[in-house]
């Protein structure tokens, strides 16, 4: 496995400081992953002692801090070219490769093995199916290679979900499943929204994101067909009868804005000096909205 290196950019380094650490984590994300986790949780038909429940969400943010570690080891070439993560630890300067490499391997390490011993075998392995699907699909295999690399690598931030109710049950069911399936097609309109306000850090960094290898034409129409099956696997609980009218009705609003939102960046043009406010306004409503569909579906499941 080739990857880039550059331990010999900062030879002499201090210790970094715990909050490099962190950093290294990616704490914004692992907020997203740790509550869709904890939201698959609480919608399994079943009740969790919240020791071992608190111990399955640990191991899911270890897991997700795990994977942002070993993803920032893999592409600190590619940080350090982009405004958005220059300040990162490694491009910055404030940790060596070697030490992030450790951390993420042990904590990784640690998050499967104490989900395997403490909760169960099944969400063990879900978890380290997450890892690896993060790390050498998206991050080695993807991301440098094909303007596919959401789409397929949207997975990764998927598996959430799934490993709350299998924390949860000991197994998979369908209502999981759809959720596993929503996250996957909210992914790509979610970051080619953010693709759109960023191509030009994605260029320099040579990495093929959709609008610089296809053109924001393309990238606008893939995100209005990829919110058609997105909007629908949202619903589809309700019809199906897993989940009540309050999961049902906020499901049909939410995603109805959403595609509001999706539709009018998929039909602009943009202009010289364009703030590009309609796409950022999406990037963040589509935050918002996954927060508030997995909030609707607990409070679905434990007050309808």
């Amino acid at each position: 496995m080739a990857y880039p290196n550059h331990d010999s950019c900062h030879p002499l380094l201090p210790p970094a400081h715990w909050r490099d650490f962190l950093a290294l984590t990616k704490p914004r994300v692992m907020t997203l992953v740790v509550f869709t986790g904890l939201c698959g949780m609480l919608a399994a038909p079943v009740d969790v002692h919240p020791v071992i429940g608190f111990t399955a969400i640990l191991c899911i943010a270890l897991g997700a801090g795990a994977a942002g570690a070993l993803n920032q080891w893999y592409e600190s070439d590619i940080d350090a070219v982009m405004r958005r993560t220059a300040k990162r630890p490694l491009p910055d300067g404030r940790m060596d490769r070697q030490a992030a490499l450790h951390f993420g391997v042990g904590l990784g390490a640690f998050s499967v093995l104490f989900m395997g011993v403490a909760v169960n075998l099944v969400a063990a392995a879900i978890l380290t199916v997450s890892i690896l699907f993060y790390v050498l699909v998206y991050t080695v295999w993807l991301k440098r290679r094909t303007p596919q690399n959401i789409v397929i690598g949207g997975a990764a931030g998927a598996f959430p979900p799934l490993i709350g109710w299998a924390a949860a049950t000991g197994d998979v069911a369908l209502l999981p499943v759809l959720l596993f399936l929503f996250v996957f097609l909210w992914t790509p309109p979610h970051f080619w929204a953010l693709a759109l306000f960023m191509k030009s850090d994605y260029a320099a960094a040579g990495v093929p994101m959709l609008p610089v290898v296809s053109g924001e034409r393309t990238t606008r129409t893939q995100i209005g067909l990829y919110t058609i099956p997105m909007a629908a696997v949202a619903i589809l609980p309700w019809p199906l009868g897993l989940t009540g009218p309050i999961y049902g009705i906020a499901a049909v609003l939410l995603t109805g804005w959403f595609a509001l939102l999706a539709v009018r960046v998929a039909k602009r043009t943009t202009h010289a000096d364009d703030a590009m406010k309609p796409e950022k306004a999406l990037f963040r409503y589509s935050i918002l909205y996954l927060f508030v569909m997995f909030g609707a579906l607990v409070v679905d499941r434990w007050f309808a």
